[in-house]
């Protein structure tokens, strides 16, 4: 070949350079290897790496079949530690001492110090500290006390038959005529057969007091004998249940408590007995998980997950109707059975039946004056209030915080977890809520330091009161 010749893959001055054509060497003079031997040596290192990566995990002892079978074990190890201490952690966020509100009278001041339970630490349940996750546990999961009941019907004016179960005992647990009464009034479609009612039922007896459950038209199997049920607003079966239940006992101090939509019933009750300026029939009173303000608590509702709360209780709501449908019927222009059968929502059911029986003229106005924050400026007993921050069915922004506040008869406990009738204890997950231990010391605490108020007393008292002299007119 003569020199000067052009190389085979050199380039010569003139001739045209596809780009991306490039030989063996650039305009630069620096050598550029072919696309084929660039995707060689690629594919040589990533062998050589492999056999390098080999021979390391070999020499470790981690390509042995045994050590390739833990794998899955060991990252399902990792998962389910991460998760523990999440779960852990978040319980730890979610424990802290509760909200307390009360004026400080001397009455309030002792009956704190004899309760270190309402001011003691609340501690959330790993696992459930979603308040879903809680209330849902609880009301599935919670331990059955198995609690027996003899039950009494008492008959209302309108003919209709109130249940109240009484604790069937051996006579060897029997407790003494004159032991204080607890009157416990369940939530909405509950019962005696509810089992945070049953474990309070145990909790008061094993601290001597006699508690007995308070069943609303139609719940816990009572019969339903006239065309009516009970709402959130309507006294009148309660009343006449603890008038009842007063002549039975004549010589026992009286408490109440309520859950959900039977502690705002309650404290209707106790609003209009103060307003009306009647002797009050209970010492002590207590409220747990109540939705206060009902339009706020209603419109909650229709939030996320909460619907699913509000189907379930319509749906317990429409169970109860259609067993008794038929004295419904040809009732009322207004009532509607065909919706309420049908219903979706609690709404829907108040629309058709609850709001038409009570003569309320819409379901707003009827939530607008049932709510039992409404009730509490004319509660003059002490009162303890027991709510949970995190409540997807009595919800923090229905807490009447301002007027509970005002009066000196309240004490106002909001814990910074616990759901809805939840309260789950990290000691016992399946057993009591952990408030209910501050219910019942707040009742001995009441009954410690006033003075006892029964039946007989009252009777005695009047017995006391002179009789008033006639009026002497000059003519």
């Amino acid at each position: 070949m003569p020199l000067g010749a052009p190389q085979c893959g050199a380039i010569t001055a003139g001739s045209p350079i596809a780009p991306g054509r490039l030989g063996s060497a650039n305009l630069l003079g620096k050598s550029r290897s072919l696309p084929g031997e660039h995707r060689l040596k690629r594919a040589q290192r990533r062998r050589q790496n492999s056999f390098v990566c080999r021979a390391t995990l070999d020499q470790a002892g981690l390509l042995d079949p045994m050590h390739l079978l833990q794998w899955p074990m060991v990252v399902a190890g990792t998962v389910a530690t991460a998760a523990c201490a999440g779960a852990v952690l978040d319980a730890r966020r979610k424990t802290g001492l509760p909200d307390l509100r009360y004026q400080r009278t001397k009455l309030n001041q002792a009956i704190m110090k004899a309760c270190p339970s309402l001011s003691s630490i609340y501690s959330a349940c790993p696992f459930l500290t979603n308040c879903h996750v809680e209330t849902i546990f609880a009301a599935l999961f919670r331990r059955d006390p198995g609690v027996m009941y003899y039950r009494r019907c008492v008959i209302m004016p309108d003919g209709a038959a109130i249940a109240v179960d009484y604790e069937l005992l051996e006579p060897k647990l029997e407790l003494p005529q004159d032991a204080p009464v607890l009157l416990l009034l369940p939530g909405l479609t509950g019962g005696s057969h509810d089992v945070y009612v049953q474990h309070m039922v145990l909790q008061a007896r094993r601290r001597g007091i006699r508690a007995i459950v308070f069943n609303g038209r139609g719940t816990s199997d009572s019969p339903v004998t006239t065309p009516q049920f009970y709402s959130a607003s309507y006294t009148e079966d309660t009343r006449r249940v603890t008038n009842y239940l007063r002549e039975e006992y004549p010589h026992s101090t009286f408490f109440a408590a309520g859950w959900s939509l039977g502690a705002n019933i309650l404290l209707r009750y106790l609003g209009e007995e103060g307003q009306e300026g009647n002797r009050l029939q209970f010492a002590a009173a207590a409220s747990l998980c109540n939705p206060f303000n009902l339009p706020i608590s209603n419109a909650n509702f229709e939030k996320g997950f909460n619907r699913f709360y509000d189907q379930r209780l319509a749906q317990s709501l429409s169970t109860i109707f259609r067993r008794h449908m038929p004295l419904f019927l040809n009732r009322n222009n207004e009532m509607n059975p065909e919706l309420a059968v049908k219903c979706k929502t609690i709404r829907q059911f108040d629309d058709a039946v609850t709001r038409v029986a009570f003569g309320w003229p819409s379901v707003d106005a009827y939530y607008e004056g049932s709510s039992s924050s409404l009730s509490l400026p004319h509660i003059g007993l002490p009162l303890l209030c027991i709510q949970a921050g995190d409540d997807p069915i009595a919800p923090y922004e229905a807490i009447p915080f301002k007027e509970l506040e005002a009066n000196e008869n309240c004490i106002l406990s909001v814990t910074p977890a616990g759901g809805h009738l939840g309260w789950v204890s990290p000691s016992d997950p399946r057993g009591a809520p952990s408030v209910h231990e501050s219910v019942v010391d707040f009742f001995s605490a009441v009954l410690e330091h006033t003075p006892a108020k029964t039946a007989a007393s009252d009777a005695q008292q009047d017995a006391l009161q002179p009789e008033p002299q006639p009026v002497l007119v000059d003519r």
